[in-house]
């Protein structure tokens, strides 16, 4: 399944995105651990380093059928699309969908999920993400048409999207 969008590539990580995944993935943490700690630089930049390398390790080790892509527009780093195309043989499984706070409300983002939308409607295949109750992008899957199937700890929501050709 190849994602066509004009102006966006997806290219493999490698081990030399390592730095650039990390800082996505702190983007993701920054707000939270402004206002919830009294942490310093070094123990954010810590613990960030910790989280990241502990989900990395675990997204690599546990999505064996995953593609786990750098988001290029114009050649310049500006999110990360980590997906299963087949997860369980199921359906498509978002792993992870990051987009930098500098190029977030561009469209980027909305303009990836519709396109993998439209890839799994064409395949006849649902789509699932996990995403996190308090995370501004829950308004986003929701007008897409996402709806929650599940909870854990209060916190994940796992959403679904089923073309209506499945349902």
């Amino acid at each position: 399944m190849n994602l066509d969008i004009q102006d966006i590539k997806f290219r493999d990580i490698n081990e030399n995105d390592i730095a650039l995944l990390r800082e996505i993935y702190g983007s993701t943490r920054k707000e939270e651990l402004e206002k919830g700690t009294n942490w310093n630089d070094e123990q954010k930049r810590l613990f960030i380093e910790h989280q990241f390398s502990a989900q990395h390790e675990y997204y690599q080790k546990n999505y064996l059928g995953g593609k786990f892509y750098v988001i290029e527009k114009k050649n310049i780093p500006v999110g990360r699309l980590y997906i299963d195309y087949f997860f369980e043989n199921k359906g498509v499984r978002i792993i992870d969908i990051t987009i930098l706070p500098e190029w977030r409300n561009q469209s980027i983002g909305s303009s990836i999920l519709k396109e993998i939308l439209k890839k799994a409607a064409d395949s006849n295949l649902s789509v699932t993400i996990h995403v996190e109750t308090f995370n501004p992008a829950m308004e986003l899957y929701k007008r897409l048409g996402f709806r929650k199937i599940s909870e854990t700890n209060g916190v994940y929501h796992l959403m679904e999207w089923r073309s209506k050709q499945i349902e």
